[in-house]
């Protein structure tokens, strides 16, 4: 009987086959191991991360540089004056417009580097923990307060990453405070007089006589304030509101499953 010409040909295609060349994943790995460790990835550059730490940095050189301070606060009087700088005329009427635009600039940078949801998430997950921690403790079990500590660790990082979002928009609140006080000051001082209740106050002199600090001061942190705590309290109020409703589940018109 003839042979069978399948196996000769699966013989002859097994030897025609080319061995592993040097690309192979052997040869890579021998390759990446005479390379040496692998390195990680260099930082990515963010711009905004920038950003801020200039601004900080920024407002720190204000605080011991006069000059500097006055070149910043003659910038924003090029852009307050002429539209609230009411030539001197409304003094009061001017710093609390300086106040609401202070304030509103801060608190949009709060709220944009804030991640409100998260916050809230991790607020409300550490006071859970620490009615579960306080429980552990009283129940003087180690294994219970060991079984907790990767939950703590855990949480406190997510600690840490709301802080330093924080931290980012107080960055830009430093700066914008420093500076626009830094204005206020100055132009307060072209026109201290003000006429309040048919007496004449000198808004660059103390309460009570005293030199420090001068009434403008208290008189724009009164504004200020507020203004603040109202701003930042709506913007949050907004995004938890725009959240809730987005993970909300859509009413529908059909009944029950297995209804009529």
């Amino acid at each position: 009987m003839a042979d069978d010409p399948a196996p000769a040909a699966e013989e002859e295609a097994e030897d025609a086959a080319p061995l592993p060349s040097s690309s192979g994943s052997g040869s890579s790995e021998d390759t990446a191991a005479a390379a040496g460790p692998v390195r990680a990835p260099p930082p990515t550059f963010k711009l905004s991360t920038f950003v801020y730490t200039f601004l900080f940095v920024m407002g720190i050189y204000m605080l011991f540089s006069t000059s500097t301070r006055e070149a910043v606060a003659g910038l924003i009087g090029d852009l307050f004056g002429p539209v609230f700088g009411f030539g001197g005329s409304y003094v009061l009427l001017t710093m609390l417009l300086a106040a609401v635009v202070e304030m509103a600039l801060t608190a949009l940078a709060y709220n944009f580097t804030t991640d409100w949801v998260k916050a809230a998430r991790v607020q409300s997950w550490s006071s859970a923990f620490r009615k579960v921690q306080m429980a552990a403790i009283r129940s003087g079990k180690k294994d219970r307060i060991e079984a907790l500590r990767p939950h703590q660790q855990r949480l406190t990082a997510l600690s840490s990453e709301v802080s330093m979002a924080q931290l980012k928009g107080m960055a830009v609140t430093w700066f914008l405070v420093i500076a626009i006080y830094t204005w206020v000051g100055l132009f307060v001082a072209q026109s201290p007089w003000v006429n309040i209740g048919g007496a004449l106050i000198d808004l660059t002199r103390g309460p009570f006589g005293w030199s420090y600090p001068p009434l403008w001061f208290l008189v724009f942190t009164l504004y200020t304030v507020p203004s603040s705590v109202v701003l930042r309290r709506l913007l949050k109020h907004v995004t938890l509101r725009r959240y809730a409703a987005a993970r909300a589940v859509p009413a529908t018109d059909a009944g029950p499953a297995g209804g009529a």
